[in-house]
């Protein structure tokens, strides 16, 4: 199957928002685990593509290394993914157009009820997955980790983590008081996990060094609970270090396969 568009209405956000499903070749009564799969902060649902999600994943199913998924990536604008506004609206930000607004309660309150109405999939934690790319890995950090009830496997994936609220460089946050809030380091200093697989990674060029804050990250997880990973992958911050890494990403999604890679 192709890679298919859905709009939903939103009413949360008060617009129409995109996303791109990737739907495996197999039997529609089968139910199926789900992945939401998020973009980085310039990028779109059109990732998927972009990523050949498509041939990848159909090639994989086929040889046996991974169990057939959906595979969700919304258009979450450049939001962070966030509760930023209690309206949507869109500000000028240093590096083009922030948007505000909704963003968590929209992909949690309208596209997971959205995906599980529209497709035949597992409903429950233990088959739905959350991760990202860059400011997409942090959304989904951020989001996963104070939802363990909803999700059971997080990936942050070059993640764009900063270590302190000074080091931000774009107005998404209202205050420190909400970065904090939303920064997955301080939500895992104060939560425990209970059967919940977290895989960290990114390039040892990234220009962001944004594997510091990764190795912060891992060592609270493993300290509260989480079985975690965290790797140092070749490349930099870039769209082609996904794409070289997008196998091993889906092999830790996949249901019923060992998910302790090596890296």
């Amino acid at each position: 199957m192709s890679i298919i568009t859905k709009t939903i209405d939103s009413r949360i956000l008060g617009k129409e928002m995109n996303l791109a499903v990737y739907r495996p070749d197999v039997n529609d009564n089968i139910a199926l685990p789900v992945l939401y799969f998020l973009h980085g902060r310039t990028g779109n649902e059109s990732l998927l593509q972009w990523l050949g999600m498509q041939k990848t994943a159909d090639d994989m199913i086929e040889a046996g290394k991974i169990q057939p998924l959906i595979v969700v990536c919304p258009n979450l604008d450049n939001s962070r993914g966030i509760n930023s506004a209690k309206l949507y609206r869109e500000l000028k930000g240093k590096n083009g157009v922030v948007h505000k607004g909704r963003y968590e309660d929209y992909l949690l309150g309208e596209l997971i009820p959205f995906v599980d109405n529209t497709f035949h999939t597992i409903r429950g934690r233990s088959a739905r997955y959350i991760g990202g790319i860059s400011s997409g890995g942090y959304t989904a950090l951020s989001i996963g980790l104070r939802h363990q009830e909803l999700f059971s496997k997080i990936g942050g994936h070059m993640p764009a983590i900063d270590l302190s609220y000074a080091d931000e460089d774009e107005c998404y946050f209202a205050d420190e008081t909400m970065w904090l809030k939303n920064d997955p380091i301080s939500i895992a200093k104060q939560t425990l996990f209970d059967d919940l697989q977290v895989f960290l990674d990114d390039g040892k060029e990234d220009e962001g060094q944004f594997y510091r804050a990764c190795e912060k990250l891992f060592q609270l997880l493993r300290q509260n609970g989480a079985d975690v990973q965290n790797h140092l992958f070749e490349g930099n911050h870039s769209g082609d270090y996904i794409k070289s890494n997008m196998e091993t990403y889906l092999q830790f999604y996949s249901l019923h396969t060992n998910s302790n890679l090596s890296g």
